[in-house]
């Protein structure tokens, strides 16, 4: 290059972009940036407010999600016998004549079937401190024995290996003195026959 222009040395001017555009590039990346933060601030505060807190996940829900209890009808009580169903020995453990016999036909006139009456046998005769021993099988358990645990106040219930679940005994003990007065025992039949609620839980809120 001639004339009074030349170019000496070994640098030369270097070619740079505009600064203006990259200004506006970084302008647009802070200002996505700060939209997303912006919206998820704002879920955050929904969550707050609403109880929203974290979602399940598609393999159930929160480990740590509150329970509450609700009552569902126990099967109990629809496989309670009635009175009627029931056929009792009533034996007598005490030294008191006719003590058997007498509360047999108190038991007869409140619905229950009656089948042996006399005394009690010598593993229970003069043994029965209590008011009386109700006797059945082990299926009678929840079943005959306080259904007709409703009419002796106090009776201690026990279990042997007799096949039939509807028989049972009422073995007559010293400490007794009458059945519980009918009214009295019908309100605690009612109440038995009635469908206990047995709690569980179900997720609440999840």
């Amino acid at each position: 290059m001639g004339g009074q222009y030349r170019i000496t040395g070994d640098k030369y001017p270097r070619l740079r972009r505009p600064r203006r555009r990259r200004r506006l590039v970084l302008s647009a990346i802070a200002s996505m940036a700060l939209v997303g933060l912006t919206g998820w601030g704002t879920l955050q505060l929904i969550d707050v407010f609403t109880g929203g807190g974290d979602e399940a996940t598609a393999a159930g829900p929160k480990a740590d999600c509150s329970t509450r209890a609700t009552a569902s009808p126990s099967p109990r009580a629809a496989a309670l016998p009635r009175p009627a169903q029931i056929t009792v020995n009533v034996l007598n453990a005490t030294p008191r004549s006719g003590l058997a016999k007498s509360t047999a036909e108190e038991l007869k006139k409140r619905g229950f079937r009656i089948g042996t009456v006399g005394n009690a046998t010598k593993e229970y005769d003069k043994k029965v401190s209590g008011t009386a021993v109700l006797l059945g099988a082990k299926a009678a358990a929840d079943a005959a024995l306080p259904v007709l645990g409703t009419q002796v106040k106090g009776a201690e219930p026990k279990t042997d290996g007799r096949p039939r679940a509807t028989e049972v005994d009422l073995i007559i003990g010293t400490g007794f003195k009458s059945l519980t007065a009918k009214t009295d025992a019908d309100k605690a039949l009612t109440a038995l026959s009635k469908p206990t609620p047995a709690p569980s839980t179900t997720p609440k809120n999840c």
